[in-house]
Order: structure tokens, then C-alpha cells, then sequence
């Protein structure tokens, strides 16, 4: 003990790591435990290496998330300001409109969904003797949508000119170029490449040739109300089907992003670690 009072804590530390080792293995006598440790305590050298580029990712994320915590909850609540600020505006309405409609995935629940609602009110009033003009203008805004709006409108037009309402329906179904709806696309879905995707998308009308044919047919035989309720029943059928799908999907979906960002994480720490290995060796 008067040995060791005047060394320094953590060379006592190594000294009793030592000699509990030494009680236990064939290393006492010799004191070649104590020769490692004391080569441990002692002994030091600096490598020079560059850090991978994921792991200066990681600390950069972590650094930001440490030192800029209040800017996280930030994020989202500007995007949502903005697309409200940007829906303020005709043209920026449609735009963000017509994303929501041909965005992959929720943009064929979103658009069948509208496609049932529209069919089964104006089926209802239809049925319950309420003018076609007047039941249009209601049908029209109950859609919620620009592009949906715009077609109810081109249809009320053409049915005060003494035309039916499926030929407007099939023209006017297809949504137009629009600029807002191109930017949202390069922004949220993945730059370049949602911008070409909207661009192969963008002719896709809103209304199958299912809905424009049993209009048509309804139309002719004097049945439109039985053919509008068809129309819903099919399209509430199929909004199920993909919701159920969607659910479902969801958990192997988790479990991927989950696994690969625990995968980002214990890579971006290794590398360091076998780069150090390569450069020593």
C-alpha cells in the first residue's frame, strides 16, 4: 500500500486488475499480466484516418438533432403552412389537388373514394326528384376536390346547352398540366424521377370508362339513380379492398424502415472501426 499511495488512481486500477488476474492464472509468476497492463496504461499512438461517409452522416444527424431539437415539430408544421398558403390560390388548389389524386398508393383510395361519394348523392337526389342542374351544383361541392369540381362544372355547362352528361363526364375527367402539381411532385416523391412519373401520369383521368358507360346507359333508359348507386357500391367496394390491402401493409413496411435505419446506425459505427483495423494493418 505505500508502494502504490503515491501513484496516480488509474495506474492503482491497472495495478489490482493485475494481481486479481494473476490469483487466478499461470501468468503470476512471470508477472506477465502486470507487463500487459502496464503496456496498456502507458503505451499510446495516434493513426490518422478520414471517417466513412455515413458515419459523418450519423454525427451530423446527431449533432443536429442534439443542438436544434425545437426546429424538429418545425418541419411539418411549415409544409403544412405552405400547402395551405399555396391553397389559398385557384391554380395552387388545383395543383395540390391533382397531386393528391395521382400520388402512389393513397391517391387511388383518395380518387375512388370521391368517385362513390359523388355517384351515391348525386344517385339520392336523382332519385328523390331534385332538378339535374341543381343536384350537379350540390354533388359538386360535396366532391371537396378541384379537379372533380371542374368536371361537375363542365357538366352542368353542357347539360344547359341540351347535351348528355356522360360525353362531358369522359372529356372532362382528365385533369390538366399545371405547374404546383409538378413541383409538389419533385419535392415529395423524389425529385427527377416524380417529376417524369407525373409526366407519364398526368393524362390518366379521374373517371373509368365503367362510371362513363353506366351513366350512359342510365342515361338512355331512364334509370340513372340505379346506375349511380351501381356505380358506388362498386367503387365502396374497391376503397375497401385497398384500405384492408393497405393495413396490412403497413407493419412489413415499419419493420423495413425500422431494420434498415438500426442497419444505417450499427454500420455507420463499424466502419470506423474496420477502416482502423485495414490502416493498422
Amino acid at each position: 500500500v505505500r508502494v502504490q499511495a503515491g501513484r496516480p488512481a488509474w495506474v492503482r486500477s491497472a495495478l489490482a486488475r493485475g494481481d486479481v488476474v494473476h490469483c487466478a492464472g499461470p501468468w503470476r509468476a512471470s508477472g506477465g499480466w502486470w507487463s500487459a497492463e502496464r503496456h496498456f496504461a502507458f503505451d499510446s499512438f495516434d493513426v490518422e484516418i478520414d471517417l466513412p461517409a455515413m458515419t459523418v452522416l450519423l454525427i451530423d444527424i446527431s449533432n443536429y438533432v442534439v443542438e436544434y431539437f425545437y426546429t424538429i415539430p418545425l418541419i411539418p408544421l411549415a409544409i403544412w403552412l405552405k400547402i395551405k398558403l399555396i391553397r389559398k390560390f385557384t391554380y395552387g388548389r388545383a395543383g395540390w389537388d391533382t397531386f393528391v389524386l395521382k400520388v402512389p398508393i393513397f391517391g387511388q383510395i383518395v380518387e375512388k373514394n370521391i368517385v362513390a361519394r359523388t355517384s351515391r348523392t348525386l344517385g339520392t337526389l336523382v332519385a328523390s326528384g331534385v332538378p339535374i342542374l341543381e343536384a350537379l351544383n350540390i354533388t359538386r361541392e360535396t366532391s371537396g376536390n378541384y379537379v372533380f369540381e371542374r368536371m361537375f362544372t363542365k357538366i352542368y355547362e353542357s347539360i344547359r346547352e341540351g347535351e348528355s352528361i356522360a360525353r362531358p363526364m369522359k372529356e372532362f375527367s382528365r385533369p390538366q398540366f399545371n405547374v404546383v402539381c409538378a413541383y409538389f411532385w419533385f419535392v415529395f416523391v423524389g425529385g427527377p424521377i416524380g417529376l417524369l412519373i407525373y409526366l407519364t401520369r398526368m393524362n390518366n383521368r379521374v373517371v373509368d370508362d365503367l362510371v362513363v358507360n353506366m351513366v350512359d346507359v342510365g342515361e338512355e333508359t331512364g334509370e340513372l339513380d340505379t346506375m349511380l348507386y351501381k356505380v358506388a357500391d362498386n367503387y365502396d367496394e374497391e376503397v375497401a379492398v385497398l384500405t384492408e390491402s393497405l393495413t396490412k401493409l403497413l407493419e412489413p413496411l415499419l419493420i423495413v424502415i425500422l431494420g434498415g435505419m438500426v442497419g444505417f446506425i450499427v454500420i455507420a459505427l463499424f466502419l470506423p472501426l474496420v477502416t482502423l483495423i485495414e490502416k493498422l494493418s
